[in-house]
């Protein structure tokens, strides 16, 4: 992939990313549907300057969507669920 910036896509803080976050010391983010777990790593390390233990991906297919009559669909993206080494850590929004 070209730049690291366009493999991860923006990370997902949601209630369950927030708990694994706390426990596992594990992050979640939303990446590009072609990037791989070694790419991926890579991203994460270079982007955030921390060291990554393990990443596990999963494709989610997208939801369909009606608006009055007309059906769409919403884009088909990845995840990707990035431990962290122990001591390591990504504030996003700590002290907010």
């Amino acid at each position: 992939m070209d730049s690291y910036y366009r493999i991860i896509k923006r990370p997902l803080i949601t209630e369950k990313s927030t708990l694994q976050k706390e426990m596992n010391n594990q992050l979640a983010f939303e990446v590009d549907r072609r990037a791989n777990r070694i790419e991926i790593k890579k991203a994460v390390e270079k982007i955030f300057k921390v060291q990554v233990v393990e990443v596990r991906t999963m494709n989610y297919r997208g939801k369909r969507k009606r608006l009055g009559r007309s059906v769409g669909r919403k884009p088909h993206w990845k995840k990707a669920v990035v431990t962290l080494k122990p001591g390591q850590k990504i504030d996003f929004f700590e002290g907010v």
